[in-house]
């Protein structure tokens, strides 16, 4: 028997802000909101109780502190209809920014952090 992944919880000031922004980087839909506490975000049509497999939702918690450091734990995409150029320069325009975590400039991934400053990362497009 082993565990499957089904959510990652995120501590954040805004919580339907970061929803917002993740719903319209990843396409997923608002399966929850707590008042703007505890927003919870999943793949179109899978719904809260996710019956079978289903991409891992993203839980936004408001908590009363602010980020301080890098991120010890981070999303990676892979953009899914587009070249990886066109994939940042959405996100760009979606609030996202460019960020220097030591990456160093020979890497294939371009590192970028969401509206409340939390770093993820920017794959090269893959096969599909």
């Amino acid at each position: 028997m082993t565990s499957r992944f089904t959510e990652l919880a995120v501590d954040c000031a805004d919580p339907r802000a970061l929803a917002r922004f993740w719903c319209a980087v990843l396409g997923y839909e608002v399966y929850e909101d707590e008042g703007g506490d505890f927003v919870s975000i999943g793949a179109p049509g899978t719904g809260a109780a996710r019956p079978g497999y289903a991409p891992p939702s993203i839980g936004f918690a408001r908590v009363p502190e602010g980020k301080a450091v890098k991120n010890r734990l981070h999303i990676d995409v892979n953009p899914s209809d587009r070249e990886q150029g066109a994939e940042v320069e959405r996100l760009l325009a979606l609030g996202a920014r460019r960020v220097d975590v030591g990456q160093g400039d020979e890497v294939s991934w371009v590192t970028l952090a969401d509206i409340e400053g939390n770093e993820f990362c920017v794959l090269a497009r893959r096969a599909e």
